[in-house]
């Protein structure tokens, strides 16, 4: 007997038909998971597999199924088509691989899985259960594993670095590492921050502003960003923009404690002491930190500027329990007595370190270089790249010259900068020349001079001279060396600047260079004469290990070809 068949078409409107798509066998799969009905769910699937074998979601639910039944190997099978086959960027499949290969204690494998892993995923899902299971790995290899990099922390090794290299005050090469982050990463905002940070200790404020301002645009009520926004608008001096950022920071109560450090440091410098006291009051009670010198400081600076003086008395009189080897919380307790005395509480700094002025009350103590607590603070640093680009031409000279007593590889970087920049005094550059060359910086170095760039080279003089021979050289070296290493590179400048004026007026009738001693102390003797410095001609010819009436001679030739006879310090450089 033959079968009515019923057609598609034939059925009545109100008969919902079953759509057998992969949706509908993935549905029934997650049905039966929630039953424990794994067999059925692994069926299911498969099912999804086959209506749509191009998707990975599909085989990487059936590779999950196969490792909750205990096949580990048919999951990693799985897995390992969908990485070959399928989708390549679907590096979760490794942790799940790692995971199976633990299971079957292949640990080995489960390694070389795992750091696949972490070389390859940049979401950074499983980065916390990855690092779990990594450690036990290597407890059961008994070794550390080759991880080169993780990729879901990519730039935060370097910003690491950076930000140490910020701390301990050697900002250029943070910008340099910062720059890069950024450039890899737009959306790194921490990065972002230091960076912007990073230009202001370099006195690169226009780089600074725009620094912040796309930290801003990407988030506008970013904590760091506001605080160093304020910063920078201070320092501006745009009272307008300021005291609007100054009221939405007063009322910001954060909960974090990075936030809350933050916020409290940024408000002192602000000059709202009483709210910077607030924060570091709160700080004081975090478990965390409240063992921590620097925080005693910053309360004891906001408590004392903020009027609140039994308290600040307090917190550094605990100071000197916690920190007993530093001088800070005494100096500023005696502070504090001699303030009380006179009536007068003028504001203190809250950095945590004696004011630089009392560091340097004994200049001679530095001839041969500053101590680390002075070479490496990086308020020390910061003041002096800031001075270097903003302050005046005295305030400049100083600052190259500090700069020669830390040198570093930052300060050879500053001056190199420095010398580039078109603006600046001609003099300060020939200044910040010797500076290099006291550094060991061999080998032409561009100058900006006269609106062209120049090469010059910092071992050598500079002078109009068609030659220069190795016997002219000998005796400014000689002079040079002789007066000993000296903080005022005015007197090394004069040297040099002198014996060229004295050879370019004679050129080339100059006289034989025999007797290079005698023509060294006439150099050292003429430029202390006008520097006003007390010297001899017996001091200066014992110096050099000649008679004083050769010291004598050769300096009254001297005087007489440079007319040196009243002339002063002031006639060669700018003061």
């Amino acid at each position: 007997m033959k079968k009515n068949r019923i057609r598609m078409e034939d059925m009545p409107a109100n008969v919902l038909r079953l759509s057998m798509d992969a949706n509908f066998f993935f549905e029934r799969a997650v049905y039966s998971l929630d039953r424990n009905r794994y067999d059925k769910a692994l069926k299911y699937f498969r099912k999804a597999v086959e209506y749509e074998p191009g998707n990975p979601v599909n085989h990487c639910n059936m590779a999950g199924i196969l490792s909750e039944m205990g096949d580990y190997e048919a999951s990693n099978a799985v897995l390992s088509a969908i990485l070959q086959d399928i989708d390549p960027s679907m590096t979760e499949c490794y942790f799940y691989m790692a995971n199976n290969y633990a299971n079957m204690e292949q640990f080995e494998a489960a390694e070389e899985a795992l750091i696949m892993y972490l070389q390859e995923d940049a979401g950074g899902q499983f980065l916390a259960e990855a690092e779990e299971m990594m450690e036990l790995l290597q407890y059961e290899l008994g070794r550390p594993a080759q991880l080169k990099s993780i990729k879901a922390r990519e730039g935060m090794i370097e910003h690491e670095l950076a930000r140490e290299w910020l701390e301990e005050g050697k900002f250029a090469q943070a910008v340099k590492q910062l720059e890069e982050i950024v450039a890899k990463d737009p959306d790194f905002l921490a990065a972002r921050n230091n960076l912007a940070l990073g230009y202001y200790y370099l006195g690169l404020f226009p780089q600074a502003m725009e620094a912040i301002e796309e930290v801003l645009k990407r988030d506008a009520g970013n904590l760091h960003g506001l605080c160093n926004l304020a910063i920078f608008l201070q320092r501006e001096g745009n009272t307008a923009a300021l005291d609007k950022l100054r009221g939405l920071l007063r009322i910001v109560v954060p909960f974090h404690q990075e936030h809350l450090f933050k916020l409290a440091t940024t408000m002192g410098i602000l000059g709202e002491h009483a709210t910077a006291y607030v924060h570091f009051r709160r700080l004081l009670q975090d478990h965390e930190v409240n063992r921590d010198p620097v925080l005693y400081h910053y309360a004891a600076a906001a408590a004392y500027n903020s009027g609140r003086y039994p308290a600040a008395r307090a917190l550094w009189q605990q100071l000197v329990k916690l920190d007993p080897g530093s001088d800070i919380a005494s100096f500023y307790l005696n502070r504090m007595d001699d303030a009380g005395r006179q009536g007068e509480y003028p504001s203190i700094n809250y950095h945590y370190n004696l004011p630089f002025e009392e560091q340097l009350k004994h200049p001679e103590k530095w001839k041969n270089g500053f101590p680390p607590e002075i070479r490496d603070n990086p308020l020390i640093r910061s003041s002096f790249f800031w001075a270097l680009r903003h302050g005046d031409s005295r305030t400049k000279l100083q600052v190259i010259q500090a700069l020669g007593l830390i040198a570093d590889q930052e300060v050879e970087e500053a001056l190199l900068a420095f010398l580039l920049v078109p603006e600046e005094d001609e003099y300060l550059k020939d200044i910040a020349v010797l500076v290099l060359r006291s550094l060991g910086v061999k080998g032409p170095v561009p100058v900006r001079k006269g609106g062209a760039t120049i090469m010059v080279d910092p071992g050598k003089i500079g002078s109009g001279l068609p030659v220069w021979r190795s016997e002219w050289q000998a005796v400014v070296d000689l002079a040079v060396k002789r007066i000993g290493k000296t903080t005022d590179l005015r007197l090394r400048h004069n040297i040099e600047t002198l014996w060229v004026d004295f050879l370019t007026r004679l050129y080339p009738d100059i006289p034989a260079m025999a007797h290079i001693e005698g023509w060294a102390a006439a150099l050292d003797y003429l430029t202390a004469k006008m520097h006003r410095k007390s010297l001899t001609y017996e001091e200066v010819a014992k110096r050099y290990g000649i008679s004083p009436s050769t010291a004598s001679r050769y300096a009254r030739r001297m005087s007489q070809v440079c007319n040196v006879q009243g002339r002063d310090d002031t006639f060669l450089f700018v003061q």
